[in-house]
């Protein structure tokens, strides 16, 4: 059994007078597994987890993209994870060597 997942952070531009409510709508979506609300160039950083870069596309483009409010996003893939809660356990599938 592979338990490995695609992890990636978006970072998301909102409109401001949308925030509480991107929040809200972000909070309902379970491949967002954590969202913080940050000062600087981004307005929300989440981690999303999915099984893969497929679902991941999916997941942006008929989901997170759909959420009245958010201007843009900024993803960035986690490749490795050599600190934090997730450290020594591999973050991304590996396709199969046959």
């Amino acid at each position: 059994m592979n338990l490995a997942r695609l992890l990636a952070f978006v970072d998301i531009f909102v409109e401001s007078p949308t925030l509480d409510d991107v929040v809200k709508a972000l909070n309902q979506l379970p491949n967002v597994e954590e969202i913080y609300e940050v000062t600087g160039e981004f307005d929300v950083v989440t981690l999303v987890s999915t099984a893969d870069i497929e679902e991941f596309r999916d997941f942006l483009k008929n989901k997170l993209l759909k959420i009245k409010g958010i201007k843009s996003t900024v993803t960035s893939i986690v490749l490795n994870a050599p600190k934090g809660r997730r450290n020594g356990h591999s973050v991304v599938t590996q396709p199969s060597q046959q």
